[in-house]
C-alpha cells in the first residue's frame, strides 16, 4: 500500500526511513577527511588506534588498528532498554551475558539501587562512530543472512583513512538494505532470524531487529554530524 509514493506498509515504512537517513548522512559526511575523522575533541576519547596503542582494556579488531572499548558496564542511558528486555521476557542471566556484566550487576540496575549513577558514555571521535556502525553493520548481516557463524568484532578492518573507512562503509551498508529488503512477512515476525551475538536479537522478532538497527544509524550519524560541526567551529 501506498500513499502519495510513500509506502505504508511496517517494511516499507522501516526502509523508507533508513534509506532517507542514509541519503542524508552521506551529504553529511561528504569531504571527511583523516584529521577531522580521528580529531579528539577531549582528553580521554575512545578512537581507534594503533593496536600496541590501545588506551581501552578490551580494544578490538583484526588488522593493524583496533576499536576502543572499556571496561563492561551498563550506561545509565541504557537502564531503559534493560528494563525492556526483562519485561519482554529475557532472563536475568541473558541479559547480563548481552551486557558482560554479573547478574548481580543487572538486578541493581532493575531496582534502581542507590543513586542514579553518572551517565559513563564516551565522548568518541568521528572514526569511533563510523568504526562501531560498522562492525556491528557487518556482524548483523553476517548473523542475518550470512553463515552466522564469523566473530563480529573480527569482521571489519580499521583505517585510519577517512576515505577508505567510507569507501568500505557504504557497500557494507547498501547490502544490508537489500537483504532486509528482500524478507518476507514471515521472516519480519520470526523471533530468532537474527543470531546476531551482542544483542537481544535472538529473542526478538525480525521486525523488531530492523527497527533497532534504524535507530542505531540515525542516533550514531547525528553524533557524527554534531562532531562535524564542533570540528569546524572549533
Amino acid at each position: 500500500m501506498e500513499t502519495e509514493g510513500i509506502r505504508t506498509d511496517r517494511l516499507g515504512l522501516l526502509l523508507d526511513q533508513f534509506d532517507k537517513a542514509r541519503e542524508m548522512a552521506e551529504v553529511r559526511l561528504a569531504g571527511l577527511g583523516d584529521e577531522e575523522y580521528l580529531w579528539e575533541p577531549v582528553p580521554g576519547c575512545w578512537s581507534i588506534r594503533r593496536r600496541g596503542e590501545a588506551t581501552t582494556p578490551r580494544a578490538f579488531g583484526p588488522g593493524e588498528w583496533v576499536l576502543d572499548l572499556g571496561a563492561p558496564d551498563i550506561p545509565s542511558n541504557e537502564y531503559a532498554e534493560v528494563a525492556r528486555q526483562a519485561a519482554g521476557g529475557m532472563s536475568i542471566a541473558k541479559i547480563a551475558d548481552d551486557w558482560s556484566v554479573s547478574e548481580e550487576r543487572v538486578e541493581e540496575v532493575l531496582a534502581h539501587t542507590g543513586e542514579p549513577e553518572p551517565d559513563q558514555a564516551p565522548i568518541t571521535t568521528i572514526a569511533w562512530r563510523l568504526a562501531h556502525l560498522h562492525f556491528h553493520f557487518a556482524g548483523d548481516w553476517e548473523w542475518t543472512f550470512g553463515e552466522r557463524r564469523r566473530e563480529p568484532k573480527q569482521l571489519v578492518d580499521f583505517t585510519p583513512t577517512a576515505a577508505l573507512a567510507l569507501e568500505r562503509f557504504w557497500p557494507l551498508i547498501d547490502c544490508w538494505r537489500d537483504s532486509v529488503g528482500a524478507v518476507t512477512e514471515e521472516q519480519l515476525d520470526t523471533v530468532g532470524f537474527s543470531q546476531y551475538p551482542y544483542s537481544s536479537a535472538p529473542d526478538e522478532p525480525f521486525i523488531s531487529v530492523v527497527w533497532g538497527a534504524n535507530l542505531e544509524f540515525i542516533h550514531h550519524m547525528a553524533e557524527i554530524a554534531l562532531l562535524r560541526d564542533l570540528w569546524r567551529a572549533r
